[in-house]
């Protein structure tokens, strides 16, 4: 007899229990409100304490040391915000609102007079008169060396080292006779640096170089580059002027 029972409908299988690491999530934490609000607030700007003066075309650095970038150059006399906040040699300034740094040493907490309004001899003008010592030092100098030497000479005439004429010293002006340095350092070195720059087109000046910063004429815009250290005081010029002439281009 043929059995036309109904099949019987297969039992349900068991479902197929989530992996544990999909049972429980731990949720995801959420950084407190103050401390998110505090990401996207804006920096506020550094404190400023007073304000000062250039006392020469001064660089301004984004950073201090060679870790910065040059952001531009202030004229000397120019008045900046300072924030107190001093690294070595450099200090820290604002300017629109941000952080910037330029050398210590190049600013005042007066307004210097321009170095043009400062008489450079008795008669204001700039001295030609032959020096004590002139036949030893400008032995083989050119004409614009030996009008800085007789400038200086006889403006500061507390300085009385100099050197000139080295002919054994290839590939330096010193060797032609268009280089002379004036051996000073500190605060005279500084005040004769800023009038020579300030007097270079009489003097017939190319290039000046001091304290491990260099101005040039070709570069003029720039103010005073820094050098990289070359080990030590005199190569660094920290004791003298190192002063470069055209040879003979002065108009005094």
């Amino acid at each position: 007899m043929l059995d036309i029972s109904p099949t019987p409908a297969p039992a349900p299988k068991p479902s197929t229990p989530a992996p544990k690491h999909l049972k429980k999530q731990a949720p995801i934490p959420q950084a407190p409100a103050k401390t998110r609000a505090s990401q996207s607030a804006p920096v506020a700007p550094p404190k400023i304490i007073g304000s000062k003066y250039t006392t020469t075309d001064l660089n301004v650095w984004s950073a201090p040391a060679q870790a910065g970038t040059l952001l531009t150059v202030l004229s000397a006399g120019s008045k900046v915000s300072v924030t107190g906040q001093v690294q070595g040699v450099w200090a820290q300034i604002v300017r629109n609102g941000a952080a910037r740094w330029v050398k210590a040493q190049y600013l005042s907490a007066t307004k210097p007079v321009p170095v043009a309004q400062k008489p450079a001899s008795p008669t204001g003008g700039i001295s030609a008169k032959a020096c004590a010592s002139g036949s030893s030092v400008e032995s083989g100098l050119t004409a614009d060396a030996i009008r800085v030497h007789r400038a200086i000479c006889n403006l500061f005439p507390s300085v009385t080292s100099y050197g000139g004429l080295r002919s054994g010293d290839s590939g330096s002006e010193h060797a032609t006779g268009h280089a002379l340095d004036i051996m000073v350092s500190g605060s005279k070195g500084q005040e004769i640096a800023d009038w020579l720059h300030a007097h270079y087109k009489q003097l017939g000046v190319s290039q000046l170089i001091w304290e491990q910063h260099i101005w040039t004429v070709q570069r003029s815009s720039e103010g005073w580059r820094a050098m990289p250290d070359r080990g030590g005081v005199t190569a660094n010029h920290y004791d003298h002027v190192h002063v470069t002439v055209y040879g003979n281009s002065g108009t005094v």
